[in-house]
């Protein structure tokens, strides 16, 4: 039997794309750079399972391009960049990565928080450049003990930043869109969207991105925020107004921010932003441990054998909608 037609875009480890090429015949794209359109076009035409990623947009105009197509899978949790109704309406299940890359990004989130508040990059860089002349005159942050930690979009990767935050002796607080039990256990209150804004002295942001994510950050915003408060991202670049950040830091209305998501990805270097001393910026790390993205990676290529197999995937986003769909199509 003929081996179906897949297609990857990314770099998968040796040993997975391996496991993957014993049951499909591959074409790689595993550049950084985003793959040209004309070259994605001619690879869809046979494609039976696509490995997409963020810089692709997933919508109709690419689905049309690809008639035999069967299953998507993407090695991430969020999937902004995918048209779910559009996936749907053809009968193409698409598989995303939960869960996975919980504990990384959590450690990444709580490690952005404690180095903005200890000052950690100014240090090392305080040392690099010559100026550590005396132990009397270093760069000086503020105490995390006691503090409040206000969490938007308290989930699995929320739930385990505010672990972290309680060994330090941290108060948290969050906000979802409804209250959540799982997060009561945890000794988390919770409290309005602007109450949050108000009380907390670190917020951090993990919501996904959706049109009313989207902005969810801007003026007046950082406008009820505390002068000492420090902002921290690491859920997706556009839920935050960049400009009214950048304004917000300058004229210290808010501390400081750590931002592991920009708005664009990657952040152009000319923004103002990039001239400011109270802000850290990391290049959206957040998962990115070889623990971690193997196992994304593994999961990715699950989702797309059993896609192929016509078996359900281990993780599929949309796998409601299908059965919706299935059964409207039965009673017809």
């Amino acid at each position: 039997m003929e081996k179906p037609n897949v297609v990857v875009i990314g770099k998968l480890p040796e040993l997975v794309l391996a496991r993957l090429e014993q049951k499909a015949k591959l074409k790689v794209w595993d550049r950084p750079e985003r793959i040209p359109q004309d070259m994605l076009t001619q690879w869809l035409k046979d494609v039976e399972g696509f490995i997409s990623r963020g810089d692709i947009q997933v919508n109709d105009q690419l689905l049309l391009q690809a008639p035999h197509l069967r299953v998507i899978a993407q090695s991430s949790v969020g999937y902004d960049n995918v048209d779910m109704e559009a996936c749907t309406k053809r009968s193409i299940p698409f598989g995303n990565t939960p869960e996975v890359l919980n504990n990384a990004t959590a450690d990444l989130t709580f490690g952005l928080l404690l180095s903005a508040a200890r000052r950690i990059p100014e240090g090392s860089q305080f040392v690099k450049s010559g100026k550590w002349k005396s132990p009397f005159d270093v760069p000086m942050g503020v105490d995390l003990f006691e503090k409040t930690l206000g969490i938007v979009g308290m989930g699995n990767i929320g739930r385990g930043v505010a672990k972290r935050a309680q060994a330090s002796g941290m108060n948290v607080i969050y906000h979802n869109r409804r209250e959540n039990n799982e997060n009561d256990k945890l000794n988390a209150t919770y409290v309005s969207f602007e109450q949050l804004l108000e009380k907390s002295d670190f917020i951090v942001v993990l919501v996904p991105l959706t049109s009313h994510t989207r902005g969810l950050f801007g003026k007046e915003e950082f406008t009820k925020m505390k002068s000492s408060a420090y902002f921290i991202n690491a859920s997706r670049g556009p839920v935050v107004n960049t400009n009214a950040l950048y304004e917000a830091l300058k004229e210290e209305q808010i501390a400081y921010a750590s931002l592991d998501v920009t708005d664009p990805e990657p952040i152009n270097m000319d923004h103002p932003i990039m001239s400011l001393d109270n802000v850290l910026i990391t290049p959206h790390i957040g998962s990115a441990t070889i623990e971690t993205r193997t196992k994304m990676a593994n999961l990715t290529v699950d989702n797309i054998l059993a896609g192929l197999e016509n078996k359900p995937l281990p993780t599929c986003v949309n796998e409601k909608e299908l059965n919706g769909l299935q059964t409207q199509t039965r009673r017809i």
